[in-house]
């Protein structure tokens, strides 16, 4: 159950990630995360927090537009749950 919730979260952030307007910086940090959720060997829930932590500090983000912000709080919704 919680594999397919952080497989559908890995999806939303390939989302973001392939969209051409968010800026190259969160990109990177995205794609981090995505990294981290796939390959880390660490406990589930040590994996969602440093996701949320990551993408909290995306949300701050000046540069970015208001829909990004929106789907990565979406996003970081998801991961709540989890």
């Amino acid at each position: 159950m919680n594999q397919e919730k952080i497989a559908t979260v890995i999806a939303l952030l390939r989302e973001v990630e392939e969209d051409t307007c968010v800026p190259k910086n969160v990109k990177n940090k995205i794609s981090i995360t995505i990294k981290d959720l796939e390959t880390s060997k660490e406990e589930t829930s040590i994996k969602i927090s440093r996701a949320l932590h990551a993408l909290e500090e995306l949300t701050e983000d000046n540069n970015m537009q208001a829909d990004t912000r929106t789907q990565l709080f979406n996003i970081v919704s998801t991961l709540e749950i989890v």
